[in-house]
């Protein structure tokens, strides 16, 4: 008791002498004021110290059993504090009231909280008053868009099955079992259930991302299927967050806006829509940020879900459905996401997500919910009515519990803590198993089977009565939704241009890469040397010389192959989302992306034969100097052309590194160097190399001069090899385009 008294009397001496010496500094600055200040503020000197010293009294007379609680001290202390103005500042009463509300913060563990009636202008913070979010910035512009078509969306007795292949058997696999349920504009579904319960399939499937093989049921949009044309009105935002890592948030935006808005904006409102939709996400502060991956640092994880959520919304889309959008979030960040989706929602757009373990605040923030275990429905229905609905069927938790992690232990049939209905404990009793009772509790495949009867009787058939009522728009709208035209938002010239721009952004800093530069110029350099002014006059002297031309044409062929077979499988996934949502045709894509590359990859060769062209002794003139150049630079073409074919046919890294490795050795083996006569049935493979033609064409270019022979390889005029190369650059990528255009992507298109 004398430590208590000793320590109230302590900070009651403290908080005095404090407030005293700040009352008196301020009683020395208002002397010279005039009179009708001192009324304005309401008081004087001695009136300010007077009310400062009770305010430290109350304070150290506070009692734990008075204590409100710490959070809402601390919400009233930052309250306190926030509340001070430039006005206030001048009164004694405001210092005290600040001293007092620092005081009881620096001191809620000790038990000495602020009383609620000593600040009367304060009030504690709510959880949707945040003054100030630190991650999604201060203000947050509401994006100004036309008007959305609503999309009424409804599915009745979905199912779905994959098919699993053996070595000696095929076995066929339900995913989905009847899920039967409805969406309305302004409202968000939540999808829940364990790991493996099927949320993601039903998410792709109403998202119309899962075409083959078809699933049974119903799936209806205004009451009309499921057509590409839905594909510029829904945005689909996929659990993985799939971004260029080297583009800024800014940049992501608006080559998004540039490609999906319609052709009716101008490029100006198009980036003005981007801003639009970063200020209403709260980004403005990371805008000018790169998006980071594994390697790169960037923007931090709940910034680059809502960078996800920013490339759909901004078609401003009717229907928006998103994968898991808070999965390795924080649950304030998470909160964040979900308040997006709901501010989404309130603007007419229907929004549909799966959500994995949402706390209980999250859990509160969805409208309507469905309940999946092991593909079966286990709810669907009002979110707020579950608990209600699951204590109607006689399982309630025994212990305080968030709802969404009570029903996840439901949907895994672990009902530990969870009271079971007395049917279910006599349904176990009167099969007397010892194998389905697990420490007095049924097993896991009796309660999914005993929740599955239970939503079937009691409410499935009501559900699917209130789908068949119609939906409160008219037949004009029913119609308007599939009756457009698929327009893209830009033409076949737009789109390739702004492909190409933004290729060359996010590639800016491989192009410049040291490592491939000293690579180059290091190989360059020891070439040099070992070939140092060979000259080309004797015999022996030649024949060195043709093997520094055929390693330069099998180096130039190797290089680029090895480079291009990464195109296709590293981007698969950004093709696989963007074709699903109408970006761009394939052909604008691949055609900016095999050519954007190209100025930059010819810089490479162009330092590597001036080092080694005048260090090697070759010959001098111009004329032959740039007749090289552009004999590796063709080479190098044919060379990126089967490695775009290859990538893009098996779209697997480990395989298709092995076939080019097969590939290139042999083309190497039959270039006409090593082997000078090949067997006849067999030499049709020397004319499938490009290092054999390149090799040709060089020895030409060189010795054209000195005979039609050299080192064992006749010499033409060249007009076959150059035609033969052209073919391979033509032919390779026509063979990556048509793998591409085979390719299934999710899409189906």
């Amino acid at each position: 008791m004398e430590k208590q008294n000793s320590a109230t009397s302590i900070i009651r001496t403290k908080s005095d002498q404090l407030v005293e010496t700040m009352a008196a500094a301020l009683a020395a600055m208002k002397s010279p004021m005039s009179s009708s200040s001192e009324a304005g503020f309401g008081g004087g000197p001695e009136s300010s110290s007077n009310l400062s010293r009770k305010s430290s009294r109350r304070l150290a007379a506070a009692s734990p059993g008075r204590s409100i609680g710490r959070n809402t001290h601390i919400r009233k202390s930052r309250s306190a504090q926030m509340k001070l103005d430039l006005d206030d500042l001048s009164s004694g009463a405001a210092l005290s009231r600040a001293s007092s509300a620092s005081l009881g913060l620096s001191f809620s563990f000790t038990g000495f909280t602020m009383p609620p009636d000593d600040i009367a202008d304060s009030r504690p913070f709510s959880d949707d008053e945040i003054p100030e979010d630190l991650e999604a910035g201060m203000h947050k512009k509401k994006i100004q868009t036309e008007p959305t078509i609503p999309i009424y969306l409804k599915f009745t007795s979905v199912t779905y099955k994959v098919v699993l292949k053996g070595v000696t058997s095929t076995v066929e696999k339900d995913i989905l079992n009847g899920i039967t349920g409805s969406v309305d504009p302004g409202e968000v579904l939540a999808l829940m259930g364990p790991s493996g319960s099927g949320k993601t399939t039903l998410l792709s499937l109403l998202g119309g991302r899962v075409r083959v093989p078809a699933p049974g049921g119903s799936v209806t949009y205004n009451d009309q299927p499921y057509s590409k044309l839905l594909k510029s009105r829904i945005g689909f935002v996929t659990q993985d967050d799939v971004l260029f890592p080297h583009l800024t948030v800014k940049e992501t935006l608006t080559y998004a806006a540039l490609l999906r808005l319609p052709r009716t904006l101008t490029k100006e409102e198009k980036k003005k829509r981007a801003l639009d939709v970063i200020y209403e996400l709260g980004l403005e502060r990371c805008q000018d940020t790169m998006i980071g991956g594994s390697f790169v640092r960037g923007v931090s994880g709940g910034e680059k879900k809502r960078v996800s959520i920013g490339n759909e919304i901004i078609i401003n889309p009717s229907l928006l459905f998103l994968d898991e959008p808070t999965s390795g979030l924080d649950s304030t960040t998470a909160l964040r996401i979900i308040d997006t989706l709901h501010d989404i929602a309130e603007a007419g757009k229907t929004v549909v997500t799966t959500i994995h373990q949402p706390s209980s605040r999250l859990f509160l923030k969805f409208n309507k919910l469905i309940l999946l275990g092991k593909g079966s429905l286990l709810y669907f229905g009002q979110a707020s009515e579950a608990m209600v609905y699951f204590s109607s069927i006689g399982c309630t938790p025994l212990i305080a519990m968030n709802p969404a992690e009570f029903m996840l232990d439901l949907a895994n049939g672990n009902v530990n803590d969870i009271s079971v209905p007395s049917e279910l404990e006599d349904k176990v009793q009167m099969e007397n198993s010892e194998t389905e009772m697990k420490g007095g509790k049924p097993a896991p495949a009796v309660v999914h089977e005993y929740l599955v009867e239970a939503y079937e009787t009691r409410v499935s058939e009501s559900e699917k009565k209130k789908l068949m009522d119609p939906i409160p728009i008219d037949e004009k709208i029913k119609s308007k939704l599939c009756s457009a035209k698929r327009e893209w938002g830009t033409n076949w010239c737009d789109q390739y241009s702004i492909l190409v721009r933004r290729g060359l952004r996010e590639r800016r800093h491989d192009y410049f890469s040291w490592l491939r530069i000293t690579q180059v110029i290091a190989t360059a350099t020891i070439l040099g040397l070992l070939w140092w002014q060979s000259g080309g006059n004797s015999s022996t002297e030649l024949k060195d010389q043709a093997g520094l031309l055929f390693f330069i044409a099998v180096f130039w062929g190797f290089f680029p192959v090895f480079t291009a077979i990464f195109t296709f499988p590293q981007e698969r996934a950004m093709l696989s989302k963007e074709r699903a949502a109408d970006m761009y045709r394939l052909s604008a894509y691949f055609v900016a992306r095999t050519t954007s590359d190209l100025p930059l990859d010819l810089l490479l060769p162009v330092v590597f034969l001036a080092v080694v062209y005048f260090m090697a002794g070759l010959r001098t003139d111009a004329g032959s100097f740039f007749l090289t150049m552009l004999t590796v630079f063709l080479c190098i073409i044919a060379a990126q052309g089967l490695g775009l074919a290859i990538g893009a046919t098996l779209m697997d890294l480990k395989r298709a590194t092995t076939l080019a490795s097969v590939t290139v050795m042999t083309f190497m083996l039959a270039g006409g160097y090593f082997v000078k006569k090949v067997p006849v049935f067999i030499s049709w493979l020397r004319h499938l190399s490009f290092n054999y033609h390149t090799y040709k064409l060089l020895l030409k270019v060189q010795y054209e001069h000195i005979g039609d022979s050299i080192n064992g390889i006749k010499i033409d005029d060249g007009h076959m090899e150059v035609a033969v190369l052209a073919a391979m650059v033509v032919g390779y990528r026509l063979l990556a385009y048509l793998s591409l255009r085979r390719m299934k992507l999710q899409s189906g298109a």
